[in-house]
């Protein structure tokens, strides 16, 4: 009864402000990682400490993340000199200066284990705490460790023109607990501000779809351009509604842009974290980045970490796109789910502002609707390029689609919708029109890299098992053999709640007892490519039939929990159950890495495909070419024999029939260049040039051939020209070697 009448007067408040007709700009007041003055000496500050008039100079300064215990700390705070009785208070002050005034404020807040906020010494906030809040009150634990943003809406009266002081304490659940967070964020709004997102959809090389919600209505309008500080161009849509979608079109490739949010009146959001990169043209070896996560929308501590530790991972590296591999919205994927378990645990990351968004659904997104329907809010969320958009034939459904990127195909599949009267799924390979609309697909497929993924894995042991679990198996049994033949690289899986990774396999469509290193295994390396034993890359080639497909199950973005009496499933390579993570994609040209970053923030996991790799090269040069460029073929480290180097692109003064190679410091890959001259028949040859031991020349001129270069042992040299063959000064053969001359006329 309480939420509902919540509701009621939210809705109310709603509508109020929907009828306002001016707005006022969101300002960001105390920013996450802000300074603060702190007290970490377990004293009792009774309670002047939390008025405007307290004198702090004596206590110390430092930025948020404050804490101990976790090692996300930015400053790590003092919990005295017995680490098993702890003080049970820490202390932070911060002074704020308002030079408008706000229709509300939105205070968000991470603490481990109870708060309590107050603003100019009136409590506004409190989590964890009974009543009264003294210093050696305990805290109930707080049971997401401190990693979700608790946030809540104050009206804004709570804060007056001028200075402000902001007071916090943070309490422990015991003398004995292990760790202590507190970071805040104070954003000023007003009648009109953004709800959710800005989120980026329908990335290509020429444009960008910006979506957002805003918490009243109001008229939609970007501003964009190159130059931060000129936002020059801008979109505008003068329809008052909350769910804004608006289309940028005319750009240009791979290159950065910068956008704020507006309506007709002024700018409502914008940071320096507003921006995106348009997709290069299609075909580029461009180096892509991109995020994937499984299972995410959680709410819990797990999915902070996993995004923490993947955002601490990458630094300030951009990311190209952001997969998601369903059940993207626990229970049941309804908007209000999608709005606190999805939006707002990411939005105010860089990633939702800057990374496009490519998802795929789950059974979970399907809850809240029916199969075959598609109506639900993963549906209405997401604008997906069903018509062939960013490149592949149009699929004309929402549950499934493809889309090109760099040098890269992407095919996002749905595995648990319906389609038809039929109610064909996924596995219903005879006749399911997403079958038909894949084989067509990969079909007209030219790109370098195919990557695949949808919700549901072949391989799996861990909370869901792929032996007893139907559709897990008639997937595995129907659709991996058409994957297969073509020229799919990596799957990439979600909803088991755990990490699974194979080896380069094929062929295995049985059991997990059918399954056989020897005969499903084509290789026999782990792939890390880390210089541990049998670790060397998994190697490619263009053109050839498929040599395997490596298959991950990476359903722990969100949670971990439990598995199969007999997890890891035999076919996997490493596995991890105990911890969340994502996966981090890396593609360059013929390489593509991806690594599993735990919650910890470690490198679980990695592996590397390569293709094109370990080449035989015959080199062909003019009789008297003075230099040539050698480059290896792979992307990463490089020692060339002769001459030394350890650059990708070498340049040598050839010799006729040396060869010369270079290898990796891991002595996984090897290139080798035989230099030959171009046999083509000319009118005339000069020959200077080193000729290498163990090698034949064949020149032939239709008028004359002059030598003065020496010869090697063990070379064959066959001379013939049609008017005169000519040995010169410096003319030699040594020991061994073959010289045959004779006057004859050449033809091409």
């Amino acid at each position: 009864m309480q939420f509902v009448l919540k509701m009621a007067i939210l809705k109310s408040i709603f509508l109020i402000l929907a009828s306002v007709s001016f707005t006022m700009a969101q300002s960001t007041i105390v920013a996450a990682g802000d300074t603060w003055k702190y007290l970490d000496n377990g004293s009792d500050q009774g309670t002047t400490w939390r008025n405007a008039g307290f004198n702090d100079a004596l206590w110390a300064s430092g930025n948020a993340e404050f804490g101990y215990g976790e090692g996300d700390e930015t400053t790590v705070v003092n919990y005295g000199p017995d680490p098993n009785n702890k003080y049970i208070t820490t202390y932070f002050r911060k002074v704020v200066t308002l030079s408008s005034t706000y229709s509300s404020f939105l205070l968000r807040g991470k603490r481990d284990d109870g708060v309590a906020v107050y603003f100019n010494g009136v409590q506004v906030f409190k989590d964890g705490l009974g009543d009264p809040v003294l210093y050696n009150t305990l805290a109930t634990n707080a049971a997401d460790d401190g990693q979700v943003w608790l946030s809540t809406t104050l009206p804004g009266n709570v804060l007056q023109m001028g200075q402000n002081t902001i007071a916090v304490e943070i309490h422990q659940t015991a003398s004995s607990s292990s760790d202590l967070s507190f970071d805040f964020e104070l954003i000023g709004q007003n009648s009109v501000f953004v709800s959710r997102g800005p989120y980026l959809q329908m990335a290509s090389s020429t444009g960008m779809q910006i979506r957002y919600r805003t918490i009243s209505l109001t008229t939609s309008k970007i501003n964009y351009g190159t130059d931060p500080n000129n936002l020059i161009l801008s979109v505008s849509d003068n329809a008052f509604k909350t769910e804004h979608i608006v289309n940028l079109i005319g750009l240009q490739p791979n290159t950065k842009y910068y956008y704020n949010i507006a309506n007709t009146d002024q700018i409502i959001q914008s940071s320096a974290n507003h921006y995106f990169y348009t997709a290069p043209t299609i075909g580029t070896e461009k180096k892509t980045k991109v995020w994937v996560t499984g299972d995410c929308g959680t709410g819990t501590s797990t999915q902070a970490n996993v995004k923490n530790a993947f955002l601490n991972y990458v630094g300030n590296n951009y990311i190209d796109l952001w997969l998601l591999l369903g059940d993207n919205a626990y229970n049941s994927g309804y908007d209000n789910e999608y709005q606190t378990l999805f939006f707002e645990p990411y939005q105010n990351s860089r990633t939702m502002k800057q990374t496009p968004i490519f998802p795929a659904p789950g059974n979970h997104d399907y809850y809240s609707t029916s199969q075959g329907s598609r109506s639900g809010a993963y549906f209405q969320n997401f604008t997906l390029p069903t018509n062939g958009e960013i490149g592949g034939p149009p699929s004309y459904n929402e549950g499934y689609y493809s889309y090109n990127y760099a040098n890269i195909h992407f095919i996002s599949l749905d595995s648990y919708g319906t389609e038809t009267a039929s109610l064909y799924r996924l596995s219903d390979t005879l006749n399911s029109p997403q079958i038909t609309w894949l084989k067509a697909d990969l079909a007209a497929n030219t790109q370098k890299w195919t990557i695949v993924y949808w919700h549901h894995p072949p391989y799996t042991m861990g909370s869901h098992n792929s032996d007893s679990e139907l559709e897990l198996r008639y997937i595995r049994e129907k659709v991996l053999p058409i994957l297969e033949r073509n020229n799919v690289d990596l799957v990439l899986c979600g909803h088991s709640h755990n990490y699974e990774r194979t080896r380069l396999i094929k062929g295995h469509y049985g059991l997990e007892s059918s399954f056989s290193p020897t005969s499903h295994n084509k290789s026999n390396s782990s792939g890390r490519y880390d210089g541990t034993a049998d670790s060397c890359p998994y190697e490619k080639t263009s053109g050839l039939p498929n040599k395997g497909i490596v298959y991950v199950v990476a359903g722990s973005a969100g949670w971990v929990t439990s598995k199969q009496a007999t997890y890891p499933h035999d076919a996997t390579v490493y596995s991890n159950s105990e911890t969340g993570g994502s996966i981090y994609l890396e593609i360059e040209g013929n390489r593509l890495d991806s690594k599993w970053i735990s919650e910890n923030g470690t490198v679980a996991d990695q592996f590397t495909i390569m293709k094109d790799v370990n080449k035989n090269s015959e080199i062909e040069i003019a009789p008297n070419q003075s230099s040539v460029n050698l480059q290896a073929s792979w992307i990463g480290d490089y020692i060339w024999n002769n001459p030394a180097g350890n650059t990708k692109t070498i340049q040598i003064n050839p010799i006729i029939g040396q060869q010369y190679f270079v290898e990796d410091s891991r002595q996984c890959l090897r290139d080798t260049f035989l230099i030959k001259v171009n046999p083509n028949c000319v009118n005339n040859h000069q020959l200077t040039k080193v000729v290498g031991g163990n090698s034949t020349l064949a020149l032939n001129a239709s008028q004359a051939i002059s030598a003065s270069s020496s010869l090697q042992s063990g070379t064959t040299v066959n001379f013939g020209a049609g008017r005169s063959i000519l040995l010169e000064n410096g003319f030699q053969a040594s020991n061994g070697g073959v010289f045959k001359a004779e006057i004859k006329n050449c033809v091409n």
